[in-house]
């Protein structure tokens, strides 16, 4: 059985200075607020694996491990997953 959307948590991978990660922040909150997900947003910089690991890719929006998209928001790809899980 499929996890509820309100159970859900987008993760997105970002950091402080980082235009596009704001304006990634900014174009999902209306999805997640569509959908009624959740989204924790954490520090690249605060974590030295996730900087090894993602460093200047940032932004990156993943659910459970899969990455959904990086730079820019593909609304069209995170709705169509949304739909997919829900």
């Amino acid at each position: 059985m499929p996890p509820k959307l309100a159970d859900i948590r987008l993760t997105l991978i970002s950091r402080v200075y980082c235009h596009l990660c704001s304006e990634m922040a900014d174009a999902l909150q209306p999805l997640a607020d569509e959908f009624g997900v959740g989204v924790d947003i954490l520090d690249v910089d605060a974590d030295p694996a996730l900087e090894a690991r993602y460093g200047e890719l940032v932004p990156v929006l993943m659910h459970a491990g899969r990455e959904l998209c990086h730079y820019v928001l593909d609304v069209a790809k995170v709705r169509d997953y949304l739909n997919e899980i829900g």
